[in-house]
C-alpha cells in the first residue's frame, strides 16, 4: 500500500446503488457524512467531472467546517472520486488535503464499501490518520448504511 493512501473497507447491508445515491444527492449526504454528534448543514453537488463538491460540517468541539471541492470521476452505481485540491471547473486550490476515492460493488450480504483517501505525502495521510480516519470514516459508514436502508 502506497503510504500516502488511508483505506477503509466495510460491507453495507443496502445496495451498491442506494449507498451511491447517498454520496451523491445532497439531501440524503446531510442525513450521514458528519460523524455523530456533528451535522452535516450544507451540501452541493454537481454530479459530473468539473462539477462542484462542497459540504458544511458543524461540530460542537471544532465549529464550522466547509470543504470546498470538484468532482473528478463519476460511475453511476459504483464509483465516485472528488477533492479538495480542485475547485469545480478544475481551478486548482490552495492547502489541499487528499482526494477521495469511493468503489461501491455487490457483495454477499449487500455493498462492498471501499474509501480510499489520498494525500500529497506520508505526512499528511499519518495527519489525517491521527485525526481519527478510521474512527470517523468508519462511524461515517455506519451511518450510511442507516440511511441507504431506508432509502427502501
Amino acid at each position: 500500500m502506497d503510504p500516502r493512501d488511508l483505506i477503509l473497507s466495510r460491507t453495507l447491508a443496502c445496495t451498491p446503488e442506494a449507498a451511491f445515491r447517498c454520496w451523491t444527492e445532497p439531501d440524503l449526504l446531510r442525513r450521514f457524512f458528519a460523524p455523530r454528534p456533528g451535522l452535516t448543514t450544507g451540501a452541493e453537488i454537481d454530479l459530473r467531472p468539473g462539477g462542484r463538491f462542497y459540504t458544511v460540517m458543524q461540530f460542537e468541539e471544532w465549529g464550522e467546517i466547509a470543504t470546498e471541492g470538484c468532482v473528478l470521476l463519476v460511475e453511476p452505481g459504483r464509483r465516485l472520486v472528488f477533492t479538495d485540491a480542485l475547485e469545480a471547473g478544475f481551478r486548482p486550490r490552495a492547502g489541499a488535503f487528499f482526494s477521495a476515492d469511493l468503489r461501491f460493488e455487490p457483495a454477499p450480504g449487500g455493498c462492498a464499501y471501499r474509501v480510499t483517501a489520498r494525500h500529497a505525502d506520508a505526512e499528511t495521510a499519518q495527519k489525517h490518520a491521527d485525526m481519527g480516519f478510521e474512527s470517523g470514516w468508519g462511524q461515517v459508514a455506519a451511518q450510511l448504511e442507516e440511511v441507504a436502508q431506508s432509502l427502501g
